[in-house]
């Protein structure tokens, strides 16, 4: 019988998933879901024939310079692929995939959870009891907003983006969206959505903004300091993509001088860290934050483990993986 290829995976996966990788290869797990050292990862560049890291995990063109010979396979636990620099690991000649298409109802949730959290103020009045500070029913005390009549302005309108004009309209939401390109007609009439080619003229009428598009060069900052201050100040903004698209700095300092009216993130411009500001915003009141939460499901998860056994072991087999992901064009 032919020996196993080594599989070294980064973190803690679900256990059917790691089950299932020790029958079919030769997987060396991560049991602490500690994140590995820098002595370690480069250890495990150097041997392992597959490797399967998180998005956590910060893939760049100086930590490929210690892949070892065998390593042919990035095989990312994860939608995304920005923390992998797609390009140099092609010149290596390594083939890179992903888990697409599996987090989208679980983000669309989350971010219809978090319009919902912060419009209403729910995170407020469910620290009010534990703390205490419930006397009762008053007719001016912990009011928000409704969002039925409401217009929402979805930025990228992707499966995620779709998934959540679907949710919206359920709740009277009225759907506008900018897009890189304006999606097919039917759709557009199927969720009722205006499309806004200037990204700008849609900020500026929106009373809910939610970030839906992916992290690439040409998003890095997309909501800028000035496109931020088009927004009206009674408008709120979401984020369930990543927290670089937004200029953290910028939004902090607009919600420190209530030019919006609250904000929902649930990720953040330099992760795992969070800005002593945004901290104490939201001990204020006037954000509301998770622990990057969005497709945090049992289903989802064991889903993504699934899409990583099928890349690994078509790869192995000789075939070319199903998620596998290009360099972009130059």
């Amino acid at each position: 019988m032919a020996s196993k290829k080594l599989v070294i995976v980064t973190r803690k996966l679900p256990d059917s998933v790691e089950t299932r990788m020790r029958e079919l290869f030769d997987a060396q797990l991560n049991l602490t879901d500690q994140p590995l050292s820098h002595d370690d990862f480069v250890k495990a560049m150097q041997t392992a024939d597959v490797l399967v890291p998180t998005i956590t995990d910060r893939i760049d063109a100086a930590m490929l310079e210690h892949a070892g010979p065998k390593l042919k396979l990035i095989a990312n636990f994860g939608n995304g692929v920005d923390n992998i620099d797609v390009a140099a690991a092609a010149k290596r000649g390594i083939t890179v995939t992903n888990t697409p298409g599996v987090l989208t109802d679980d983000t669309a949730d989350m971010t219809m959870a978090l319009i919902l959290a912060v419009a209403r103020r729910i995170v407020d009045g469910a620290k009010t009891i534990p703390a205490g500070e419930w006397a009762g029913w008053s007719p001016t005390w912990m009011l928000g907003r409704r969002i039925n009549g409401k217009r929402l302005g979805i930025v990228g309108m992707g499966r995620i983006g779709q998934a959540l004009a679907k949710r919206a309209r359920a709740f009277g939401l009225s759907i506008h969206y900018h897009n890189r390109r304006r999606v097919a007609p039917a759709i557009e009439a199927a969720l009722e959505a205006t499309w806004w080619d200037s990204l700008d003229q849609m900020l500026a009428r929106m009373d809910i903004v939610s970030v839906n598009c992916p992290h690439t060069p040409a998003t890095f900052h997309l909501l800028s300091a000035r496109r931020l201050k088009l927004m009206k100040p009674t408008a709120i903004l979401i984020n369930t993509a990543r927290g670089e698209i937004i200029d953290e700095k910028a939004l902090t300092a607009m919600l420190e001088a209530n030019e919006l009216a609250g904000a929902g993130l649930d990720v953040f411009e330099h992760a795992p860290a969070v800005a002593p500001k945004l901290l104490r915003l939201a001990k204020a009141g006037k954000v509301t934050l998770l622990p990057h939460m969005g497709s945090a499901t049992y289903e989802s998860r064991i889903e993504m483990g699934e899409k990583v056994i099928i890349n690994v072991k078509t790869f192995l087999d000789g075939h070319k993986p199903p998620d596998r992901v290009l360099p972009s064009a130059p």
